[in-house]
């Protein structure tokens, strides 16, 4: 059973019930007047996404040939394999951040400032363009040059409001989040790190520099 399966069989986690008090009086959903649906285009993502293209020269992702690829539009580097690849099972929220300390005590392609992504960050390698596979042959959304065989999916650094148990993976799938808590063991993780530090940034970040290895 894959690792999708297992996560359907476990139950989701319900959200976003209507309740009798949602109703209108034709026994609708109640939106509001001013919202014009006309003006929604399903199409909207798409065309953001190539607006978006059009705007860089040069491929997004390039490998540096150092087990990492980098993304050069957002100045990221990205673990070119994942967790899955080293250890061949999922892993909860706190083996992905201790795999993430492991990577940084290492110095792993030189580096350690790795750290998990943001949900923004993940939903930034997904396209529905581009087609790769992962450990159960199953078609993910990332691009061709990150090592095949992964998982389908990742831990972000994303913690829900109120609720610290649990945490934000995203599906390379599906291209959708969703709270997981964190003892989920059916979960990966591709460590990122930043190629360009902001000012704002912590002062401890000054300090990382790239080792010779």
């Amino acid at each position: 059973m894959s690792d999708e399966e297992k996560e359907e069989s476990g139950g989701n986690e319900a959200e976003g019930t209507v309740g009798p008090d949602d109703l209108g009086d034709d026994g609708g959903l109640d939106l509001d007047e001013s919202l014009d649906l006309e003006d929604w285009s399903g199409d909207d993502e798409w065309e953001e996404e190539e607006a978006e293209t059009a705007r860089f020269d040069g491929p997004q992702f390039v490998d540096n040939a150092d087990g990492t690829v980098s993304d050069s539009r957002r100045h990221l580097m990205w673990q070119k394999k994942d967790s899955f690849h080293d250890f061949g099972y999922g892993i909860n929220w706190y083996e992905a951040n201790d795999y993430i300390e492991e990577l940084n005590e290492k110095k792993f392609a030189g580096f350690d400032d790795w750290r998990l992504c943001s949900y923004e960050e993940a939903m930034s390698l997904f396209s529905f363009s581009v087609s790769n596979r992962d450990k159960d042959g199953a078609e993910i959304h990332i691009d061709t040059l990150f090592e095949e065989g992964g998982g389908h999916n990742t831990w972000t650094y994303e913690e829900k409001p109120d609720y610290q148990q649990y945490a934000m993976n995203f599906n390379f799938i599906t291209g959708n989040e969703k709270w997981e808590h964190k003892d989920n063991e059916f979960t990966h993780v591709r460590a990122v790190r930043d190629e360009i530090k902001e000012q704002w940034e912590p002062s401890w970040r000054d300090k990382t520099r790239k080792f010779d290895n």
